[in-house]
């Protein structure tokens, strides 16, 4: 049975203005996931392609199954390691040790277990906190409901703590979706991310949640500071006696959020946006060109009382959350510049803003988070400079 033929049961020839109109934007929307519109264009003189949103929508989440599986492993990885001094305790631990998986970080298949009990419970409220708003906003705006939010979903799910109380989850997610999106026209009309406003607000509105050194590893006692916390107060050079090698930071198996950890799974997912053409290279090759040589500068600069100075680029890098942000929040195409210069500097100003924030400000160790809030509201202004500048050089040429 197909989907119309499930509504035309409700009632016969379903359509808008019909007795159920009410649940039109609900069936919109599992039509569209399901099957193809039959609102695309087979005629000239219409400009077609064969990727529409719902085909952009799917190829980012296709992009994010390696940070999923990477970070379903290291969540488990990091609480089995922790479990091995600490005991194991709650729902959880009762649920893996009645199927007899157990907690040692050796096993690859107690590490996904262990991570996925995690990541489920985040990722369901995710989804159905943030998609009942999505479709009271279509219900009332006579719209349909399109995949937006699957990505924004998703992306919302990987960037939290594994440890992230639900009922904060649902209330970040309603931020995120109300106030960053849909008070300004739903998908498309947007100039901040929704998933970053989302955890921008629980950042700020909970602090004891969203930052510390005991929320990384979902343990219950467990404290740990993150790579860039502790390079804050003692330098780069101390990670490695402490296990924190480059090699480890880069693969991904060092404490943070669920899918921000591995710069190797969001390089993969680089690697996939960039050969479809998803994202846009300009973004890209601006944000680390910007990161880059603002960290080189201020290598050269130096500091005798902040550590911070010192740190080179690749290891900027390949802890906290730059890579997961350089590759799925600042190419995403709505809350960035337009123009084809503008999108390198938007992202010049985003590689050279968080390595601001990380060295230069002592209370935001991390950045990348704010970096990219702060370039989303700079985005129309670059977009406007930069055709300013194109008109004034076309009239000068043909003056």
């Amino acid at each position: 049975m197909g989907v119309r033929d499930f509504f035309d049961r409700i009632e016969p020839n379903f359509e808008k203005g019909g007795k159920y109109e009410r649940f039109f934007p609900l069936y919109e929307m599992v039509e569209s996931f399901l099957y193809t519109p039959k609102t695309v264009t087979t005629a000239a003189p219409h400009a077609r392609s064969h990727i529409d949103m719902k085909r952009i929508m799917t190829y980012v989440v296709i992009a994010t199954v390696p940070c999923i599986l990477m970070g379903l492993y290291n969540v488990g990885y990091q609480a089995n390691i922790a479990l091995q001094t600490f005991e194991p305790s709650g729902w959880r631990a009762g649920i893996i040790s009645a199927v007899g998986i157990g907690f040692n970080p050796a096993n690859p298949l107690a590490n996904f277990m262990h991570g996925l009990m995690y990541f489920l419970p985040i990722y369901i409220t995710t989804l159905v906190v943030g998609g009942l708003w999505e479709v009271l906003f279509a219900t009332v705006r006579r719209h349909e409901v399109n995949e937006g939010f699957l990505v924004t979903s998703m992306l919302y799910a990987l960037i939290m703590p594994a440890t992230t109380p639900l009922w904060q989850v649902a209330l970040g997610i309603s931020f995120g979706v109300v106030i960053g999106k849909e008070v300004f026209g739903g998908t498309g009309k947007n100039f901040l991310n929704p998933a970053l406003t989302g955890r921008a607000f629980l950042y700020f509105a909970y602090p004891a949640q969203m930052s510390g050194d005991s929320i990384w590893v979902a343990v219950d006692g467990y404290s740990g500071a993150t790579a860039l916390a502790v390079s804050a107060a003692q330098g780069y050079q101390v990670l490695a006696a402490q296990g924190t090698t480059w090699a480890a930071s880069f693969i991904g198996t060092i404490p943070g959020s669920i899918g921000e950890t591995s710069t190797l799974a969001c390089l993969i997912g680089l690697a996939f946006l960039l050969t479809t053409k998803i994202a846009n290279w300009r973004m890209v090759a601006g944000c680390l060109g910007g990161m880059i040589g603002f960290s080189l500068l201020l290598n050269l600069i130096g500091s005798d009382t902040n550590p911070m100075f010192a740190m080179p680029w690749y290891w900027h890098l390949v802890i906290g959350g730059y890579a997961f942000g350089l590759v799925f929040m600042v190419t995403e195409p709505v809350s960035a510049s337009h123009t084809q210069m503008g999108r390198i500097i938007y992202g010049a100003l985003i590689g050279v803003m968080v390595v601001m924030i990380r060295v230069i400000n002592p209370a935001f160790p991390e950045g990348m988070m704010l970096a990219i809030l702060f370039g989303n509201v700079f985005a129309p202004l670059i977009d406007y400079f930069v055709v300013q500048a194109n008109i004034k050089r076309r009239a000068r040429r043909y003056a």
